[in-house]
């Protein structure tokens, strides 16, 4: 028999909009004489729906677009996701749509509850296991977090099913492909079962999912694999000799892209779907002549093109001409639109209004604060009067130990670079130079500084960034703690006041915007810690 497999794009909520897509993937599966289509996890609502569960009309409305979906099934069956109540269980379902009706109705067991994952909150688990007949192949269905532990393979096994479909909503993070192939080879090897896997592709919110839908036989052997990051309709053969399946594909299997690719594929996606999704009519970037802001600035032309890009360069006092050079070089290569909006009037107005509540008080870090909220101010004029959105260009490491200003830097809809380390920001950077020079040299070859001050480097504030970043990486993502990290050759001191920076700049970070995650425990949905704590690490 011949199955399709559909790594899609779909639309949280946009139930009428995924349904077309659904049909529109289902019609060119007839056209490529499949007998079988097979859709991601939850593919009607979109994933993650959240507390969009908990209103008694997207049921309704999920009713109407499966029965559309029904109805396109008079030759050829459909196996998809979506959310299903029943005497007010939520269950995550799957079902195999037959000859013009919901045939097999399969309901998630294992409901993962970690990181990003709140499913505990929303569904109920189901206890069958579900099999199939596909041409005289058995075959178990299951909804992705079933694959992690061995146990439902095993009782497809046991129930003698002979392939597996699992459909999933996996998001992206570093190296997770890596983690999907070996899970595929381990359950294909321990159970003799073939798998196919379906992933979705596509931005929302925070997360990214990055499709990679793959065929796997009985021996642990790769026998599809579609690309990354693209949306496509992709046709396998089976064939079931006395029960031993053989899988023949003509689609071309794609390059294995490397880690640098994966993370600004990732980083573009987000923007992309984040911006389209929410119907915003363009973005706006504060534009320094900093590597962060260059960063986000070809992440955005790659994204969405340049002629949906508008910058501004908004030099103060202290901005060297060097990077008001290097901005302008910047936004003329990349043939976007950009304005140039010094900020020395209203910082001035702002500290001559001030003056008299200031007497007698030093300068400071208010002082520095007021410029950025100068530009933060402007920005968002710009995106209220035009519909743009801004996007913010603050990096991981900076956000993790308040190196930002809230209501300045910090202002904005979306941060492209929130779970982007400094390190990481350079490493992107002289990697998108490889494909095409975009980035001017002295951006990346110059000492990064937030410019707010005479002569200001960000070394002055904090540790060098080839100390501080694995200190960050220890503690926030590995979870590692300050003696677990000191014993591993850092500076007692440092750690300390590393950990003490974090610790005490969560009530920033939860008013930073969304920002694509990309690392294991991104701050948002991954990791989530009290504003008022008095618990201390040392």
């Amino acid at each position: 028999m011949h199955i399709a497999i559909a790594q899609i794009n779909l639309h949280v909520g946009n139930i009428e909009g995924n349904k077309l897509i659904i049909l529109d993937s289902i019609k060119r599966a007839r056209e490529l004489h499949a007998q079988l289509i097979i859709f991601p996890e939850l593919a009607i609502t979109g994933y993650p729906p959240e507390d969009l569960l908990y209103r008694a009309s997207l049921y309704n409305q999920v009713e109407q677009a499966l029965n559309d979906i029904v109805n396109e099934s008079r030759d050829i069956d459909i196996v998809i996701g979506y959310p299903s109540i029943d005497n007010k269980q939520i269950y995550n379902t799957c079902s195999l749509v037959r000859a013009g009706k919901v045939d097999i109705i399969y309901h998630k067991h294992s409901l993962p509850n970690y990181g990003v994952f709140d499913e505990k909150r929303y569904f109920t688990p189901g206890s069958e296991t579900t099999i199939i007949d596909l041409e005289g192949i058995p075959t178990a269905l299951s909804i992705c977090e079933d694959l992690w532990s061995p146990e439902y393979a095993a009782e497809a096994t046991r129930a003698d099913a002979k392939l597996l479909i699992n459909i999933n909503a996996s998001p992206y993070h570093i190296d997770k492909q890596h983690e999907r192939e070996s899970l595929l080879k381990r359950r294909a090897k321990e159970t003799g079962l073939s798998i196919i896997y379906v992933n979705l592709v596509g931005g929302q919110d925070e997360l990214v999912f990055d499709g990679g839908s793959m065929v796997i036989d009985s021996s642990g052997e790769f026998v599809f694999r579609a690309p990354q990051f693209e949306q496509g309709l992709y046709l396998i053969e089976v064939i079931n000799d006395k029960g031993h399946l053989q899988f023949n594909t003509d689609q071309p299997q794609p390059v294995t892209i490397d880690r640098q690719s994966s993370i600004y594929q990732a980083l573009v996606t987000g923007v992309r779907d984040y911006v389209r999704k929410n119907g915003f009519k363009g973005t706006l970037i504060g534009l320094s002549g900093g590597i962060d802001s260059a960063l986000t600035l070809v992440i955005a032309v790659d994204a969405l093109g340049a002629e949906n890009v508008e910058v501004f360069l908004m030099p103060s006092r202290y901005t060297s001409d060097m990077s008001n050079e290097d901005a302008k070089t910047m936004a003329e290569g990349l043939a976007v639109s950009f304005h140039t909006i010094p900020i020395e009037k209203p910082f001035g107005a702002f500290t001559e209004i001030l003056a008299p509540v200031f007497a007698g008080l030093p300068a400071d870090i208010t002082e520095e604060n007021i410029q950025a909220r100068c530009r933060g101010i402007l920005l968002m004029a710009v995106s209220n009067k035009t519909g743009k959105l801004v996007l913010t260009t603050g990096n991981k490491s900076e956000m993790a130990v308040g190196y930002a200003t809230l209501y300045g830097d910090m202002a904005g809809g979306f941060a492209p670079l929130k779970d982007v380390s400094k390190i990481l920001v350079y490493e992107l950077a002289n990697w998108r130079n490889t494909q095409a020079s975009v980035i001017p040299q002295r951006i990346i070859d110059r000492p990064p500084s937030a410019e707010l001050r005479p002569d200001q480097i960000d070394e002055d504030s904090l540790p060098a960034y080839d100390i501080l970043d694995p200190i960050l990486e220890r503690y926030i993502e590995l979870g590692q703690s300050p003696d677990q990290i000191i014993a591993a050759g850092f500076i007692r001191e440092t750690v300390h006041d590393i950990v003490q920076l974090v610790d005490r700049n969560e009530y920033k970070r939860r008013q930073a915007p969304p920002g694509v995650k990309i690392t294991r425990r991104a701050f948002g949905r991954d990791r989530r810690y009290p504003i008022t704590s008095g618990y201390k690490e040392f």
